[in-house]
């Protein structure tokens, strides 16, 4: 269940998301939180000088694997922007965090970006679960779904230019 806390948490990652969007990068943003609500680390998606690799989901599993003890891992949250991708989901599980809570959803992005005409992912959209079976997922969250949704239209717009 998603509850306030969990949406200061998402808008904070929506806020990272405009940010990325405004540096020229798509828009996604990530935010760690510890078991005792502490923010740990937060990143935005940085994929604009060439290496798609660099998104924030990413990041934060590394910065996890790098600062965390392994006991204190499960206990974390992640919320971001957008559903994770298989690349992310997977470090996700490989390091050994706890629950991820995202405001939209990996199918919802692809129509909207079939709606505005965008090249499909070269990567197929999995759902989290399908990556991490067992982990606690929330999303998408709906009250962000339009905001969300501006976001990518309007870094589809400034890339068609």
């Amino acid at each position: 269940m998603v509850d306030d806390t969990d949406r200061k948490h998402l808008r904070r990652a929506l806020e990272l998301a405009r940010e990325s969007l405004e540096a020229g990068d798509a828009p996604f943003g990530s935010v760690l939180v510890a078991a005792d609500g502490t923010v740990l680390a937060e990143d935005r998606n940085r994929t604009g000088g060439g290496d798609r690799t660099r998104h924030p989901e990413f990041a934060l599993a590394r910065w996890a694997a790098e600062n965390m003890k392994p006991e204190d891992r499960p206990g974390a949250t992640v919320y971001t922007s957008g559903e994770h991708c298989p690349m992310c989901a997977a470090a996700h599980g490989f390091v050994g965090l706890g629950r991820i809570v995202y405001a939209g959803s990996s199918g919802q992005l692809a129509g909207w970006r079939a709606e505005l005409g965008a090249p499909a992912s070269p990567v197929r959209a999995l759902p989290i679960r399908e990556v991490v079976p067992g982990l606690a997922v929330e999303g998408p969250v709906p009250e962000f779904a339009e905001e969300l949704q501006d976001l990518h239209r309007r870094y589809h717009e400034a890339t068609t230019r």
